[in-house]
């Protein structure tokens, strides 16, 4: 049984990882502001990744997984967009992710085979409308994906999901009407909208040992998107 730590489980991906995950490993969750109830293998924790300082003393000594959560759509015409806008999205997507990977270190290094699940999008590589800020922050998560897999290999594996639009809280401003979840769904090959449930089959992997000749890569969870015209 891993001990895993998921940041951002209170909703959406990261609360689909949190039931899926617990059924067979020991799972630390984190929430901003929403607190929610502890299970047999999994208990809740507050802790806000804006923080200057992170504190992981709740965690136990070994810590095998970290999955980060926490993100944001914020969808604007690239002349609107002030800097400060930019810098927030940047502050929680990116470096919220490295002072978790930061302050958790010492205790993965405690594990003989450890892995840090990350969040990318599919915009990063397709290139969208009204999506630069978000594509920003998540290319710079497609680089330190790389970066720290090269630097913390061979104990500790780094692997990102780049999902497209899937049907959370996150994503509910433009799932709010049945047009446009129709339109969303039409957008895709497979026609159809990704269930939070379809990427945290992909975070279970990832974690798991069946995926322990893995690291460095960007997986495309995306109805097809990405890659079929």
């Amino acid at each position: 049984m891993k001990n895993i730590l998921i940041v951002g489980g209170s909703s959406g991906i990261g609360k689909a990882s949190v039931e899926l995950l617990s059924k067979n490993n020991k799972v630390w969750a984190t929430y901003n502001s929403h607190p929610i109830e502890s299970t047999e293998n999994s208990s809740f924790h507050p802790l806000n990744v804006m923080d200057e300082t992170i504190d992981v003393s709740f965690l136990p000594e070994q810590i095998d997984g970290i999955v980060y959560c926490p993100g944001a759509i914020n969808l604007k015409p690239f002349a609107r967009i002030k800097a400060a806008d930019f810098m927030a999205d940047y502050e929680l997507q990116v470096l919220g992710a490295i002072k978790i990977i930061q302050a958790v270190l010492p205790k993965m290094k405690n594990s003989a085979s450890a892995s840090i699940v990350l969040f990318s999008t599919v915009a990063v590589q397709a290139g969208f409308n009204f999506h630069s800020i978000v594509s920003a922050s998540k290319g710079a998560i497609e680089g330190l994906t790389r970066a720290l897999s090269a630097e913390l290999a061979p104990k500790i594996r780094v692997n990102c999901i780049a999902p497209s639009i899937t049907d959370t809280a996150l994503a509910a401003n433009l799932l709010n009407t049945a047009e446009k979840i129709e339109a969303n769904a039409q957008r895709h090959p497979l026609k159809k909208i990704g269930k939070a449930e379809d990427i945290a089959n992909a975070v279970a992997f990832l974690i798991s040992e069946q995926s322990a000749w893995m690291t460095g890569q960007i997986v495309k969870i995306d109805g097809g998107m990405s890659v079929i015209k």
